[in-house]
């Protein structure tokens, strides 16, 4: 797979993540490197949304509609997968700024 594919790929769960990152880390370029940066961080503001909403639904049950809000977490999915499959390296709205320099370990 070539690296916008690859891209692409490291948007699709934690399994494409680690896909990406093992088959991508020979011939990695600031593409993928990008967007590999980008979905990680994508996915652990995802992680975190849905452990607070469960805690948050469990003591205050009529907070639960809050469960609507990640609903907007799939839409930045859909515009990172977009931006990676145009070959754009454009940050994911709202929260792509703060992962631009994080997560030294990927290059």
């Amino acid at each position: 797979m070539d690296n916008k594919t690859l891209s692409i790929v490291s948007y699709i769960t934690i399994i494409g993540w680690l896909i990406a990152y093992v088959m991508g880390k020979d011939k990695m370029d600031s593409l993928l490197r990008y967007h590999l940066k980008q979905s990680l961080g994508l996915g652990l503001v995802s992680l975190a949304f849905s452990i607070s909403l469960n805690i948050v639904a469990s003591i205050v049950p009529a907070l639960s509609f809050l469960g609507i809000i990640g609903y907007a977490i799939i839409v930045l999915w859909v515009i990172g997968i977009i931006n990676a499959a145009n070959g754009e390296m454009k940050p994911v709205p709202f929260i792509g700024k703060a992962f631009e320099d994080k997560f030294s370990f990927i290059g």
